[in-house]
Parts: C-alpha cells; structure tokens; sequence
C-alpha cells in the first residue's frame, strides 16, 4: 500500500525487474482505487487496470469505446497513487492517430503507470472478447507502435502491442500483425482472443523471442488455462482483468437481495467486516498520524 508521504517507487523499472524473472507474473484486474488496494493486500506483484471494469465503474455501461483518453487516465492516477506495485493499464486505441498516441502516452506515463496496451481496432473500439470488432491497417498501427517508442521519456516504460485481427482477418494475419508491432519497438506482443489451445502455443511457439502477454478472460474467448500450461508455453504476463469486477457485482447483488428482503442490514451485515477495519484497510491508521504530526486544524 502507497503511503501518503512515501517514496515513490519505479514501477517501469520494477515491472521490467519482474517480467525478467524466473515465473511470470499474474496481474489482477482493477476497477477503481480499492480494488487495486485489495489486489496489492492479496500479495500480487503487479495491477492490471482494466478498461472494460473501469467503464463499467464510472459509466455502469459496456466497454464499447466511451469513456476518453482523459477519463481513463485520471483512473490510472488514482489506482497508481494507493499503490507501491507497478500498474499495467488498458490505453485502448491511443484515442487517435499517432499524435493522440505520443500525448497518451506521456499522459499516462506521468500518472506513474509502468506499462499501457495499445490496441490496432478502429475507434471507438470494443471489448477483445465482444463480436463486432474492426481493425485499423497493419501499417496505421506499427506507427502507432513507433510513436508511441519515440515518445516515451523512461525508456523502462513498457509499451504492450495488442492486436485484435484473430477475431476479424484470421489467425495468420494476427501473428503477422504482431510480427510487424514487434518490428516497430514494442516490448511485449498480446494477441487478443485466441479460440483454442493450439493456436494460443502457435502464438507461443512463433514468438520465442518477445515477452507475451496472456488474457485470462474470465469467461471470454480464450480457453482457460493452468499456470504449469502457461509458464511452459513461455508468457511472461497474465492479466485477469474482470475477477474482481464480477465477484463484486455478485456480492453486492447478495447483500442487496438480504436488505431487501429484511428490510434492513441486521442479518447481511453479520458476514461483513466492521467498519473499524474497513477504515484501516483504506488508510485511516495514516491520516490520523499525519494529523497529529502537521495538525489538522
């Protein structure tokens, strides 16, 4: 947890520390600010700030392309600042052409994050694992790569190439989409929504020699698949981004449905943490020290 008047850590410089390891790593998606500080608490070495969770948090909407590049940003500012792990983060599109992508990545590399995806989809874009999804030409989005390469000022900072053709152009033209991202200066590759094992250790087998990213989509195209499996096909990275959003959502229907049905609190709240702990996961051992030590008048 990120103390109010901590250091702030590297997080590119400790994301390329981990992604050098031995195993690789597992990021748990992130919707707001506690949900990061839960998947810090939980032991995880890194956040994935996932932008289906966060339009569905702020807007109560699909991810379909509404939220702006501002909007996503702010998120990954406020997820970054209660946090000492590195925080992966979805940049979508870039949110343009290759001069909205040098903003959006200086954009997000001032907020502190230490890696972003970008994506080869036509704005505004959809979620990788919904139908109907359209790709920009393979040379629109090695400029994107390119550009988003030169505009970096940590070099540390890890820029993901995600492409979505699998779902649109086939298989084939993914991997060779990705070969082209890879040639423009991205760190790690993410194929988005492969359909079955086979072509999940295609992708593997073709790209021995760039970091791999692995959407465990929780109930998306992608078979699921155990860590012995992925640590032997090589990924380095492995994002769960929506575990924490549905188990959320399905939490709160539950404490909703027993309120309803009681007409108050008296019997859900027996299974919930006291609010005395609920304020000290969030911090408020730390303010009320700072108050004492600067006053809080």
């Amino acid at each position: 947890m990120a103390d109010l008047l901590g250091p702030r850590i590297s997080g590119p410089a400790r994301l390329r520390d981990l992604l050098a390891g031995e195993e690789f790593v597992v990021a748990p998606g992130a919707y707001d600010a506690l949900s990061a500080r839960l998947v810090e608490a939980a032991g995880f070495p890194a956040v994935y700030m996932t932008g289906f969770g966060t339009t569905a948090s702020l807007l109560g909407r699909p991810d379909v392309g509404l939220l702006t590049m501002t909007e996503m940003v702010q998120a990954a500012s406020r997820i970054r600042s209660v946090v000492e792990v590195p925080v992966i983060a979805d940049a979508d599109t870039g949110y343009g052409n290759a001069l909205n992508v040098i903003r959006t990545v200086r954009e997000y590399e001032a907020a502190g994050v230490a890696a972003i995806h970008l994506e080869d989809q036509v704005a505004p874009k959809r979620c990788g694992h919904l139908d109907g999804k359209r790709v920009v030409p393979a040379a629109t989005m090695a400029d994107r790569v390119r550009a988003a390469v030169d505009a970096r000022y940590n070099p540390d900072f890890v820029l993901i190439a995600r492409t979505d053709a699998r779902a649109v152009e086939g298989l084939d033209a993914a991997i060779d989409r990705a070969r082209r991202y890879r040639d423009a200066g991205a760190d790690m590759l993410f194929v988005e929504a492969l359909q079955s094992e086979a072509e999940i250790e295609r992708v593997a087998d073709t790209f021995r020699d760039v970091p791999l990213l692995f959407n465990w989509a929780e109930g998306g195209k992608t078979p699921p698949l155990g860590r012995d499996r992925l640590r032997e096909l090589g990924f380095r990275l492995v994002i769960c981004p929506i575990s924490t959003l549905l188990a959320a959502t399905e939490a709160m229907r539950s404490v909703l449905g027993r309120i309803a049905q009681d007409g108050t609190p008296v019997n859900a709240v027996r299974d919930l943490p006291g609010l005395t702990d609920f304020a000290e996961l969030v911090g408020l051992p730390e303010i009320e020290e700072i108050g004492e030590k600067y006053g809080d008048g």
